[in-house]
């Protein structure tokens, strides 16, 4: 009875955003509001445990505004001066392959770009590239609303496995290798999985060769330390390398002078990149760096019905080496030179403040809500009853489940970092009581929650907008869903083999 209570909130928001189609902020906030009745009411939710945990989430939810805004930012200046579209352009001249070069735009660029925006923006970018190679609309959104998904967990400076480690109490670190094992498999599948979409099945073997670099490199450049760049690289990397098996044209092509944009956009995500790479490989500096913290100390909590939140520290921020302060510097460096430079487009400093704003608000407040709904529901044991529960529904089964629980709240919540916030404790919880490793339970919450991506109708209604198939997600979503239910079972069936 317990766990159904407990479930009341988490219902709340699926059926909001599934079914009344409300935008996250609102579903958020009545899951959130919801959420204190059911523990004022069951749960024995006071004030004490009310404010501790709201001021947890609070700073949890700065932690990944931090970064948030900032990438925005900088990704919207780019392509305010048309460079994020001369990079795209300029990736598609290192092809000759037709076919190959449709499944490395919807497979490893579409990854490049959920590592520097995500939001559906991806898909929106890469489907009208493919329709105007002569795909229908439905299949280019289809194919690259699949091929980016494996980007969800460590592109956009890894932000939802931040917050996946930060609602857990688990490092990044700690839970990047089992992640980037269960995303490196998502890697080489989603390109088969275009590769099928796209009638291109010959192509095979460049899949295979191309996925396995970019897994390579994703895994070998987190556990080096540099996780927020991740999938960045490795989808670079990736596509570099798949352009290796493109046979190259008999005759070569006149040379073009270079464009502005591409150079001012390659110049900022590249002091970016090097910034990342200083800060994480550079032992003396990261030390240095990483010396000054802040953080909040809370005391011992009891709700009325006798759970114990011991006394402990919020969030720990170390904000010299904290992603979003190396967005920051990059923004000190590059927005001169976008502003007064007078070999790029006029930059109009105004419009990208307000597409920021308008892009980042409504995300950040449906954020906050959930976040808050987590941290006020581990805070009263509602997470618990409901690990309880799942632990006597499915018992030592759970781990081949898990990630379709992640797939459940990218669908409903639109990111698989709400996802994350909504179920990372919840699957914590469970793989504690049925003995499995939480790492690796983790790992496949959040590989869940990147496919889930391919499903989303928030990210699919922001993916048909830019063709004309707008409005008709429902088309689109009869391709993925079954692609999506195979990969997530797929990677159930490699956690349970390893739980």
């Amino acid at each position: 009875m317990t766990a159904l209570l407990a479930l009341i909130p988490i219902l709340l928001v699926l059926l909001l955003m599934l079914f009344l189609r409300w935008s996250s902020p609102l579903a958020g906030l009545a899951g959130w509001l919801c959420g204190l009745v059911v523990a004022y009411v069951a749960f024995g939710l006071n004030w004490p445990i009310l404010w501790v945990s709201q001021i947890k989430g609070l700073l949890l939810t700065f932690n990944v505004l931090l970064a948030l805004w900032p990438a925005l930012f900088l990704y919207k200046a780019i392509d305010q001066i048309g460079g994020i579209h001369a990079i795209a352009v300029a990736l598609q001249g290192m092809v000759h392959d037709q076919g190959w070069l449709l499944i490395l735009q919807a497979w490893m660029l579409s990854a490049i770009i959920e590592s520097l925006a995500g939001y559906g923006i991806p898909i929106a970018m890469i489907a009208p590239l493919l329709m105007a190679q002569g795909v229908s609309p439905v299949l280019a959104v289809a194919t690259a609303a699949v091929g980016h998904t494996w980007a969800g967990t460590t592109g956009g400076m890894a932000l939802s496995l931040r917050v996946l480690a930060g609602v857990t109490n688990y490092t990044q670190e700690a839970l990047f290798p089992d992640t980037a094992i269960l995303l490196g498999i998502s890697i080489v599948l989603s390109g088969f999985a275009v590769a099928f979409l796209l009638g291109q099945k010959k192509q095979w073997w460049r899949v295979l060769i191309t996925g396995l670099v970019a897994a390579g490199a994703h895994y070998l450049l987190g556990v080096l330390g540099m996780i927020p760049v991740s999938a960045l690289i490795a989808a670079a990397l990736g596509f570099t390398a798949g352009s290796l098996l493109s046979k190259k044209p008999r005759t070569a092509s006149s040379p073009r002078m270079p464009d502005p944009a591409l150079r001012a956009g390659l110049i900022a995500y590249g002091i970016l990149v090097v910034t990342m790479l200083l800060v994480s490989l550079v032992p003396w500096l990261n030390r240095t760096l990483s010396a000054p913290t802040w953080t909040l100390q809370f005391p011992q909590v009891v709700s009325g019905l006798g759970t114990v939140t011991p006394a402990e520290s919020g969030y720990v921020f170390h904000f010299l080496t904290h992603p979003g302060t190396m967005i920051l510097l990059t923004l000190a460096l590059v927005l001169p030179f976008f502003q007064f430079s007078a070999v790029i487009p006029r930059f109009d400093l105004k419009k990208v403040l307000q597409s920021t704003v308008q892009s980042a608000l409504p995300g950040s407040l449906g954020m906050l809500f959930m976040i808050g709904l987590s941290t006020v529901m581990e805070h009263t044991g509602m997470t618990l009853a409901l690990a309880n529960g799942l632990n006597a529904l499915v018992g030592s089964l759970y781990p081949l489940f898990s990630p379709l629980i992640g797939v459940i709240g990218s669908f409903a919540t639109g990111s698989n970092l709400n996802s994350n916030v909504l179920f990372g404790l919840l699957q914590k919880e469970v793989s504690a009581l049925i003995g499995a490793s939480p790492v690796i339970i983790l790992a496949a919450q959040t590989t869940g929650g990147s496919l889930g991506s391919m499903v989303a109708p928030a990210k699919l209604a922001v993916g048909t907008s830019t063709s004309s198939v707008k409005g008709q997600e429902g088309e689109v979503l009869r391709l993925t869903l079954p692609i999506c239910l195979v990969l997530a079972l797929i990677i159930g069936v490699v956690t349970l083999l390893i739980a």
